[in-house]
């Protein structure tokens, strides 16, 4: 199986082929048991694309680009490293490693080194070898994950959204969508103590939670079913979206699930407003100061707590480009001179503002009283969108730390002259 593969060096027909000057591109699986999905990451030189590919894709983009548009290639599998060189006369130098799966594992091999004009990427791929690694308690890296949702019985609503069989095995291409709904309840589960013991859940009094921008609700049909099923705890839910036709899909999908707790309705999170008011507000990959929308929405409602996975970010972005003449303007202020390098390259400035975003967030969160981190919500080889804001109001009303979050927000607005979605929202 591969597990990645790395282009770089383009040749001159690199723009031709793709529409775009690409300096590398990444593609990295989805994990072992979603070996039918990669996920590929195509850079200029200051902006990233995405796009994902099966197997089939894989292996013609491979073909194609291997050693040829691209000079550079380097092809991981389990057991074996493959590097492609092209020369300027369109020669190709193969490089094979052995690689050590983990460790105390099986010895690794001496490097090969064979040179030849290498017809495709493809079949050095093929020639690899198909060795397991195994110890003495069994395969390396094969131990089984420990879920909230377990494979092997059929779970009704991920069987009716496709990411289950009707005999409870998870479907290969969804299986990071399996693995990224168990780790949205993991968080769920774990700040469940601390929310219950705010709110007195009771028979006539729900535990109530509103999931904006909910899309196809994979995560608000997970979150109903752990709590009123797994959990036993009496809760409601409601999923929010622009998407008419979405709403329709989950109030369908609800109501052939006798989901009753669980509703869905089409609206702005700007201006929606609820007749009872959530305890949890939920947000997963609202695009850009939607995420911002529903944080303040959050906070001047007093929810108890946010679980918030932010998506695009290009407010900061677009601010750090339109103020680049101003900062040059004050370019003898020190604070200023020190962000210079992270605001020299597109694709770090980029990548910088979505951090920055995200730690201007959690500041603002933490100034208007609530206990905050910054978790990685899945893997990296999943999702490049991975960050997740994990809130919980504090019944501490510290001062002194709030008006230290503020302060250290303040510094670095003011250093790179930035109006941030969320503190106009608070009015900070």
């Amino acid at each position: 199986m591969i597990i990645s593969v790395t282009f770089s060096k383009p040749s001159p027909q690199c723009t031709g082929e793709f529409g775009r000057n690409y300096l590398r591109i990444k593609i990295k699986s989805a994990g072992k048991s979603s070996d039918e999905m990669y996920f590929a990451e195509f850079f200029t030189e200051t902006q990233v694309f995405h796009e994902r590919l099966n197997v089939e894709e894989l292996d013609a983009f491979i073909d194609k680009h291997g050693g040829k548009t691209f000079k550079n290639c380097v092809i991981r599998t389990e057991n074996e490293e493959i590097t492609l060189l092209a020369n300027r006369h369109g020669k190709i130098t193969r490089l094979s490693k052995k690689l050590i799966p983990q460790k105390n594992c099986a010895e690794s091999s001496d490097t090969n080194i064979e040179k030849n004009n290498y017809g495709t990427a493809l079949s050095a791929v093929k020639n690899a070898s198909a060795t397991s690694c195994r110890t003495k308690s069994g395969f390396c890296n094969n131990r089984a994950k420990n879920y909230i949702l377990q494979e092997g019985e059929p779970i009704p609503f991920l069987v009716l959204l496709g990411i289950m069989t009707d005999e409870g095995k998870v479907i290969a291409s969804k299986y990071a969508k399996f693995r990224q709904i168990n780790r949205f309840l993991e968080f769920v589960d774990d700040i469940l103590p601390r929310v219950l013991g705010k709110i007195h859940v009771s028979s006539e009094r729900p535990l109530r939670i509103a999931d904006f921008g909910c899309g196809k609700s994979y995560l608000t049909f997970a979150v109903y079913h752990f709590l009123r099923n797994i959990k036993k705890i009496n809760a409601e839910i409601i999923g929010l979206d622009l998407k008419k036709d979405v709403i329709e899909f989950c109030t369908k999908t609800a109501k052939q699930l006798d989901f009753s707790g669980l509703k869905f309705d089409t609206g702005n999170i700007e201006n929606y407003t609820y007749a009872d008011l959530p305890d949890i507000v939920i947000t997963l990959h609202a695009c850009d100061t939607a995420t911002d929308f529903a944080l303040e929405y959050a906070v001047k409602n007093c929810c108890t707590a946010i679980l918030s996975v932010p998506c695009c970010q290009h407010e900061v972005n677009s601010q750090l480009d339109k103020n680049a003449a101003r900062r040059k303007r004050t370019d003898a202020r020190t604070e200023t001179q020190v962000f210079a390098p992270l605001l020299k390259y597109g694709i770090i400035k980029e990548r910088f503002s979505a951090l920055l975003t995200d730690t201007l967030r959690a500041q603002y969160l933490e100034s208007s009283g609530y206990s905050v981190q910054l978790l990685e919500f899945i893997d990296m080889e999943h999702t490049p969108k991975n960050i997740l804001i994990r809130a919980v109001k504090d019944d501490s009303d510290n001062i002194e730390l709030k008006e230290k979050s503020l302060k250290e927000a303040g510094v670095l607005t003011d250093a790179l002259f930035l109006e941030p979605a969320l503190k106009r929202l608070l009015k900070f």
